[in-house]
């Protein structure tokens, strides 16, 4: 994590407004609502435009299938040393079929051994536009080789949205929800 202490601390419900509440809601229905949301909820209405794009990500209109999109979500948050991100999305690329070794392989990006052809050049995408913000020609002829139109657009938004959600826990200093533990790759960050 980047800041020892958070910079814009999560709302606790009792310091909720009833619109903040109203946002949280559905959240909380499921069971918890993450401290990402909870800081979110400061502004309410940046947050139903947020949370709206972020729902498509994440949803099956996204048509990146779910393992693919987590490859990219986890690349995204390593090389944005989002340790909220990363450890956010490591439970989810689990239970969306990646494996622990390739979770750890993630670290290493496209260069490390035993990708398959496809998730290197998902993995070698989502490294251009973070450097790059631009995905280059030969990457992107071989993405095109693969992949239809839409899902290498919805690479770009996938990789695009993440960037952004980093950006904001990073420089908000969202801390770790209750049970989660940092990687030790990201400590210092």
């Amino acid at each position: 994590m980047r800041l020892s202490a958070p910079r814009i601390a999560p709302l606790a419900d009792a310091e909720m407004d009833a619109d903040q509440k109203e946002l949280v809601a559905p959240m909380a229905a499921q069971g918890r609502v993450l401290n990402i949301f909870r800081t979110l909820a400061r502004t309410p209405k940046a947050a139903r435009g947020f949370l709206a794009w972020g729902n498509y990500i994440l949803s099956r209109r996204n048509d990146l299938p779910p393992r693919q999109r987590e490859l990219v979500i986890l690349r995204v948050g390593f090389l944005c040393r989002s340790g909220y991100e990363w450890t956010q999305h490591v439970e989810i690329g689990l239970r969306d079929g990646l494996t622990p070794p390739e979770i750890a392989r993630i670290k290493l990006g496209p260069g490390a051994p035993e990708w398959s052809e496809v998730d290197r050049l998902l993995l070698q995408a989502t490294d251009e536009l973070h450097a790059d913000k631009f995905i280059t020609e030969p990457t992107w002829t071989a993405l095109r080789a693969s992949f239809t139109e839409k899902q290498c657009m919805d690479l770009v938004y996938t990789v695009g949205q993440y960037t952004q959600v980093s950006m904001i826990l990073n420089t908000f200093g969202v801390p770790l929800d209750a049970g989660q533990v940092l990687d030790p790759d990201l400590k210092g960050f």
